[in-house]
């Protein structure tokens, strides 16, 4: 049976490799967008981060597919924390709403 301490190290191993990956395409559609030549920042961007995720997770899982389940919980975990962190500001109120519909 797999420790219960191990299944929340996978966890935060699958959070990292998260962070890791969808931190790196954010980065990448910041750059990329402005580049020259984006085709090789979104490429080469992919082709890395892929990599590092797929070697990490098969490394993390050990060949227990709970400890890969607890991985890929993290991972799904990370996304939502660095969408949340990466998200334009909200945009401020405008005064003309706020005071009615009419023309001043």
């Amino acid at each position: 049976m797999t420790d219960p301490l191990e299944l929340a190290l996978a966890g935060l191993v699958g959070a990292g490799l998260g962070v890791v990956f969808f931190g790196g395409l954010w980065w990448t559609v910041l750059r990329g967008v402005s580049s020259p030549h984006p085709v090789l920042w979104f490429l080469g961007s992919g082709l890395l981060r892929t990599g590092v995720v797929l070697a990490g997770l098969y490394v993390v899982s050990g060949g227990q597919w709970r400890r890969l389940v607890a991985a890929l919980l993290g991972f799904i975990a990370a996304r939502f924390a660095v969408m949340r962190l990466t998200r334009p500001p909200a945009e401020l109120p405008d005064s003309r709403k706020s005071r009615g519909g009419h023309a001043p």
